[in-house]
């Protein structure tokens, strides 16, 4: 056991020793660590009982023993020169402590006094009492954890317990050092304690103990750490546990803190500031010389195939074989009326010795109709792959997630007495007009399918086109050769202002330019309150601008086909500035900028009517092209044919291959359409269906468009046109029948 004594300096004995101290204070200094051991180790020869001291930590050991320690307090002779060293410190050991347990006694340095050898005593029986448990041994150096580069530039390394400095040894040059280093053979034992000044020595125990740290055993070799478990508490006849409190909360509630910290790593997951080691790929080992034919992996080359193995030879061909393989006369010569591939090549023949049997006929023939099976045979092995067909489906989201869309019919327009061929809808998506064979244009009220307005034209509509415009409540309608723009007095008092002025006509002008007659005339016609624009041939398109002022014609018959595009506000017309390839079908303007689409029979071309020059052509592979719709965004066409396909463009990618070709239509394929806010398309054909797609265009450029087909909405007798409301899931279908239907989600 360790005991550490502390060396108690009063008030009253500091002022009797003062003098004594000034004396012996220059006689201190001088002494060196050489005469110290020196006197030490005399002292320690002569009682034989007591250990070495260590000199490198200067540490006196001292035995438990109490007649040794009487012994030691009655030489004053030794204690008298051991107060001369003030500031050292007395290591004492028992004989049952470890190596590293010590006991510190400390001395004054007024030792000559007759009173000091009774304090001394005092102190060593009061280490004797202490029950004191520390392993530690006291620095000589006492500025706690200030640190050593604070006397970097001084004299001293720090004080001692009397408060006298510590002054810097004298160290050897490297140089020095290692020469004596070599020599010594304890020298990788000894280190410098800087934070004392001193040169620690370690001995063979000490190395000992530190060795066995190291592996991870105890320190003591005497101390067995599996020692049987005692249990000190009498559990028999004990009918309550140790404690009958009730269990804390923190046994059946969650941590809190243990949730905040799974929270961390799984957020540390998710953001990958956290990574795990991927595994390492095997290497891949094959047998340098072993068959090729039990390797599964790819070889390079021509893969080998093992030669077929020839037929062992059966009992029919031993040369004595029984008599129940040998075939009679009359099997042999049945053997001559079978063809040549069914007839057998051996027949069995019995010898009375192996010595008569003659050499085998054919053996040279079969032997080249083997090398040649060799020769010709294939290199190369077919595997057969097993595929699903279900698997190479594309996998599409369910309809039910792609909701609103048009499911099932909810009012129905009468009032036509021929077929319903045209329908448009208003900006605000309150009115919707239709035009007829019967010579009619009607306008209805989308609510409640009252019809609101008749306009009794005489001929049959071709077209309805209502101005997106939402201050001009007006229609344009191509009949025949002419084009109406008519006021549908829908609008306020305000709108019917500007209507007025807008459609008011002075005289009648001719457009300019026309090579061998006027094409187009404007005429103010009084009897249906609007104006006429009369041209040389069938209208048998209209197409409004976006803002509503502009209005294209489509003019496809005579020698004189061309494409008009009308000024409403300054009543004047003109061609578009670009030569016509093929026979004109439909037009589109862009809905965002000055970009027109003109469709022909085989071919799209995209124009830009600001610099005038074609921007892209779109080779559409089809028959006839019978209709075209663009999408809100712009980037996208959809077209119809007469042959019942729907090809769907992408602007940006190649504009001779379509993203998707929809062959879903057995008849004529009669309009397509796009919704302008929600993800929809349509189209509809003379067979009596409507095909409602989810058509998704992305904003990100690297995903493809999304089209997936929703509903199939199916009519008696076919469907003429088709649009969508402007601001509902809802899609307006014409039909043959004479009925406008109002399709709702």
């Amino acid at each position: 056991m360790e005991f550490k004594v502390g060396k108690k300096v009063t008030m009253e004995t500091t002022k009797k020793n003062t003098k004594k101290k000034e004396k012996h204070e220059n006689l201190k200094e001088k002494r060196s660590d050489e005469l110290k051991k020196k006197k030490l180790s005399k002292k320690l020869q002569k009682k034989p009982k007591e250990k070495k001291v260590r000199s490198s930590l200067q540490k006196i050991k001292l035995i438990d023993d109490d007649e040794e320690a009487e012994k030691l307090s009655q030489n004053s002779d030794y204690y008298s020169e051991e107060e001369e060293t003030s500031g050292d410190e007395l290591h004492v050991k028992g004989d049952g402590v470890s190596p590293s347990s010590t006991v510190v006694a400390r001395k004054r340095g007024d030792a000559n006094t007759s009173g000091g050898d009774n304090d001394d005593n005092d102190s060593f029986h009061s280490a004797e009492e202490s029950d004191s448990s520390e392993d530690e041994v006291a620095p000589r150096n006492t500025i706690g954890e200030v640190p050593l580069e604070f006397y970097k530039d001084e004299e001293h390394i720090g004080y001692d317990v009397i408060g006298r400095k510590i002054k810097k040894k004298d160290r050897k040059d490297k140089l020095d050092a290692f020469l004596a280093n070599v020599d010594d053979k304890k020298s990788w034992r000894r280190f410098i304690d800087e934070y004392n000044d001193e040169e620690v020595e370690l001995t063979k125990k000490e190395t000992k103990m530190i060795n066995r740290i190291l592996k991870g055993k105890t320190p003591h070799a005497d101390v067995n750490p599996y020692e049987p478990y005692v249990d000190w508490f009498v559990w028999e006849g004990k009918g309550h546990p140790l404690s009958n409190a009730p269990e804390p909360k923190r046994r059946f509630i969650p941590s809190k803190s243990e949730a905040k910290k799974i929270k961390k790593y799984v957020r540390a997951f998710r953001e990958g500031r956290i990574t795990f080691d991927k595994p390492k790929e095997k290497e891949k080992v094959y047998l340098l010389w072993g068959d090729d034919s039990s390797s599964s992996g790819k070889t390079r080359g021509l893969s080998y195939i093992p030669p077929p193995k020839a037929k062992l030879p059966g009992h029919e061909e031993a040369y004595n074989p029984s008599l129940e393989y040998i075939p009679t006369q009359e099997e042999i010569n049945s053997y001559q009326l079978m063809y040549e591939e069914d007839r057998p090549t051996f027949i069995p023949t019995r010898y009375t010795s192996l010595r008569s049997v003659p050499a085998y006929a054919n053996f040279l023939k079969e032997l080249f109709a083997r090398c040649l099976d060799l020769y010709l045979c294939p290199r190369v092995i077919k595997k057969r792959v097993n595929i699903d067909p279900e698997s190479l489906k594309k996998k599409l989201p369910d309809p039910k997630d792609l909701r609103p869309y048009p499911t099932t019919c909810y009012i129905e327009y009468k009032g036509h007495s021929g077929a319903v061929v045209t329908i448009s809808t208003d900006s605000s998506g309150q009115w919707i007009a239709s035009g007829s064979t019967d010579g009619t244009v009607r306008v209805w009220e989308v609510a409640t399918g009252r019809c609101v307005r008749v306009w009794e034209i005489g001929s049959s509509i071709r077209q309805v086109a209502w101005n997106p415009s939402p201050d001009l409540p007006i229609l344009a309608l191509s009949v025949d050769q002419d084009v109406l723009i008519l006021d549908t007095g829908l609008g306020s008092e305000e709108e019917q202002g500007k209507i007025k002025d807008l459609l008011h006509m002075q005289k009648s002008t001719i457009s300019d330019e026309s090579s061998d007659a006027a094409i187009v005339s404007w005429l103010s016609d009084d009897k249906l309150g609007g104006l006429r624009l009369k041209h040389s041939k069938t209208v048998t398109s209209i197409e409004w601008h976006r803002k509503g002022d502009y209005l294209s014609t489509v003019i496809p018959a005579g020698e004189s086909r061309a494409i008009m595009i009308h000024q409403l506000s300054r009543k004047g017309s003109q061609r578009i500035p670009f030569k016509l390839h093929g026979l004109p079908v439909s037009t589109a303007f862009h809905p965002l900028r000055s970009i027109f689409f003109i469709s022909t029979k085989k071919n799209v071309r995209v124009y830009d009517l600001l610099k005038e020059k074609m921007i892209k052509k779109i080779d559409t592979g089809l028959r006839e092209v019978s209709c075209i719709a663009v999408h809100p965004g712009g980037d996208n066409v959809i077209i119809g044919s007469r042959e019942g396909k729907l090809c769907w463009f992408d602007m940006d990618l190649s504009s001779v291959k379509p993203y998707a070709n929809l062959k879903i239509h057995k008849k004529d394929i009669t309009n397509v359409s796009f919704h302008r806010s929600y993800p929809l398309f349509a189209s509809c054909s003379e067979d009596g269906l409507a095909y409602v797609f989810h058509g998704m265009v992305y904003s990100d450029l690297n995903q493809n468009p999304l089209i997936v087909p929703l509903r199939i909405l199916q009519e008696k007798n076919g469907i003429l046109d088709c649009k969508f409301h402007p601001r509902q899931p809802w899609l307006f279908t014409a039909g043959a029948n004479s009925v406008i239907r109002l399709y709702c989600h």
